[in-house]
């Protein structure tokens, strides 16, 4: 199970993510360009020293990001407001890949072509969406309850 972050706005949330996806054992795709820098430091403050626990793979374009992904296989499942899934009637498999699109503009129409599912969060009336960070939480928690993915603590 990873998750993918589609072109990052605001570091301070991928940084959260990254501490996030740390704590439990999930690899993170970041997809370039972002809207910052993408070095440790506009992440420590969110991430703290939790980054160097997280597997990070940084691909400069979406089409790169396509292509390591064709080479790992699993699905692309997308997180978005759109999605015609909401997300309890979703069933996870263990090798998905869960994306997340910008904080400022969500995903293009080409990220949800290439998806394999688009899930939705439902929402009270009038709510229009999650902070990034809090949806990458939820879908991850429900992913990994379903696929058995939770990390296991070391006896002790």
């Amino acid at each position: 199970m990873r998750l993918a972050l589609f072109q990052p706005d605001i570091p301070q949330n991928t940084g959260a993510i990254l501490r996030l996806s740390a704590c439990l054992d999930m690899a993170v795709d970041i997809i370039e360009p972002a809207g910052f820098p993408v070095t440790d430091r506009h992440f420590r403050r969110a991430g703290m020293d939790y980054l160097d626990n997280v597997r990070i793979d940084r691909h400069a374009s979406w089409r790169a990001f396509q292509e390591a992904h064709a080479a790992r296989g699993g699905r692309l499942v997308l997180a978005t407001t759109k999605g015609s899934i909401a997300l309890p009637h979703f069933h996870f498999a263990p090798d998905d890949t869960l994306v997340l699109g910008r904080e400022s503009a969500g995903a293009p129409d080409y990220v949800h072509a290439a998806a394999d599912a688009a899930v939705h969060i439902p929402l009270a009336n009038g709510m229009r969406s999650l902070n990034v960070g809090m949806a990458a939480a939820i879908f991850a928690a429900e992913a990994l309850r379903q696929t058995g993915g939770w990390p296991r603590a070391a006896a002790g």
